[in-house]
């Protein structure tokens, strides 16, 4: 889930992040989500082509990324599902393809993009 600060993008927090950073730490459940949350976010703009996002996505192997505005405001989260629903299933296979495969690149989603 993503973390924003007004509606700005701070992090995003995962089943992962809480099992690793809180229940494996002893931390309990006041625990405040940025001690646990992941600061390091990828993410896509709204105004990106679907197919380099796609790609994209299977270069960084995530399922899901949030979309920004070009100004950095959060306005939502794409996901592959999404993606093979209103632009077929081609484009979703072929990233789902590439996140399957180990030790895929690790290029950075928004910021300095390859």
């Amino acid at each position: 889930m993503p973390v924003r600060e007004g509606d700005r993008l701070v992090g995003m927090i995962t089943d992962r992040d809480i099992a690793v950073r809180a229940v494996a730490e002893g931390k309990g459940p006041d625990t405040p989500v940025r001690e646990v949350m992941t600061e390091d976010v990828k993410y896509c703009f709204e105004d990106e082509d679907t197919e380099d996002v796609a790609r994209n996505m299977a270069d960084i192997q995530v399922r899901r990324l949030p979309v920004l505005t070009r100004d950095k405001r959060l306005v939502g989260i794409i996901s592959l599902g999404d993606m093979a629903v209103t632009e077929g299933a081609s484009q979703a296979g072929e990233a789902v393809a590439g996140i399957s495969q180990p030790g895929g690149q690790h290029s950075q989603a928004g910021g300095p993009r390859t």
